[in-house]
């Protein structure tokens, strides 16, 4: 998992891999191409699956699916001006399609362009007014605003009380310890199982429902207690997502012992199964893929007492083929010196 520096592109970048484009029509022989290139892509060869795909829009001119692996193969490369460029060219041919809209938010935002990046977010939405990615992400432009706000209210200043403690919360709301998953890893997804045939009105859902947003201006009072509260909690949080991201690594590096050992031996099973019954399963579904690859983004961690905390996060499960992305909740609690899983639900 790779760290981000910005507060904003923490939260947006994974907009930039949500792939569904529903409505774009495939047939058998060419959804058969398209997996090619995507192979070729995961497989490191970036340019020359560009060159492919390239190709193939131009005996398939009109295919969403190819349009939108060129833009990210683009992104891949570092190309940002052209990756816009073809994304802008997919909205002008299918205005429907919210992703593309969130795709270039990302892009506009990576470049200062806040402006843009809002207005392509309300697009998106104003196209799918239940697109949730849409809506997290431009609660994301604002509070990035926000922030800046608050930074120059600083400068002018410095004493400012009032706006310490709201910049204070607004970055514990996205966290130091936000993490993302890699571009690279997950760009190719479109065509790993692309649509064939009847297109659908609606957006496949990329993600589980939104988090209800958080309101930036609460009271002095609450936004101080929260901050001093975060500052209390630094240490403890980190060695929270620390213990999340070795449970990450272990399941993709298929170490079931090592993976099972995550878990307290107070674990509410998922189905009310028995410990052993549940282990069983969970050794034959770790252990049976060829390969795995767990990502973990944007992890958020809700103290509930000295030892027990509630760690919410994006994950990507991949398993010899197309990623699946959930909304995960770990109820973590402390036993001895290590944090351990307790409860695990799934949105």
């Amino acid at each position: 998992m790779t760290k981000k520096s910005t507060l904003l592109m923490q939260l947006l970048a994974p907009a930039l891999l949500t792939i569904s484009l529903m409505a774009a029509n495939v047939a058998p022989a060419f959804a058969d191409e398209l997996k090619d290139i995507a192979q070729m892509a995961d497989q490191g060869q970036q340019a020359a699956a560009l060159d492919r795909v390239n190709a193939y829009l131009v005996k398939n001119p009109k295919d969403a699916q190819a349009m939108f692996m060129k833009g990210v193969f683009l992104v891949e490369q570092g190309k940002r001006d052209e990756a816009t460029k073809a994304f802008v060219d997919l909205t002008e041919k299918y205005p429907n399609l919210p992703e593309p809209y969130n795709n270039l938010a990302v892009l506009y935002a990576d470049a200062g362009q806040y402006d843009k990046a809002q207005k392509a977010l309300e697009t998106a939405i104003k196209t799918h007014p239940s697109y949730a990615t849409a809506h997290e992400n431009l609660g994301d432009i604002y509070a990035r605003r926000a922030s800046e706000a608050y930074d120059k209210a600083l400068q002018l200043d410095t004493g400012n009380t009032r706006a310490q403690s709201k910049l204070a919360l607004i970055k514990d709301l996205f966290g130091p310890n936000t993490k993302l998953a890699s571009v690279a890893a997950k760009a190719t997804a479109a065509a790993k199982d692309p649509v064939v045939t009847n297109p659908v009105k609606e957006p496949a859902k990329i993600v589980a429902k939104a988090e209800t947003p958080v309101k930036i201006v609460a009271s002095e009072a609450a936004v101080e207690s929260g901050a001093a509260k975060v500052a209390n909690n630094t240490n403890d949080n980190s060695e929270i997502t620390d213990a999340v991201d070795a449970w990450a690594k272990a399941w993709s590096a298929k170490n079931v012992d090592k993976y099972l050992a995550s878990y307290s031996s107070s674990f509410k099973t998922p189905k009310g199964e028995s410990r052993k019954e549940w282990e069983q399963t969970r050794r034959e579904r770790v252990g049976q893929p060829a390969t795995i690859k767990i990502e973990v983004s944007n992890p958020k961690v809700v103290m509930e007492g000295v030892n027990v905390a509630k760690v919410s996060f994006k994950q990507s499960y991949r398993a010899n083929g197309s990623p699946q992305y959930t909304s995960k909740t770990l109820t973590m609690k402390k036993v001895g010196d290590n944090w351990l899983i307790d409860q695990e639900s799934t949105r």
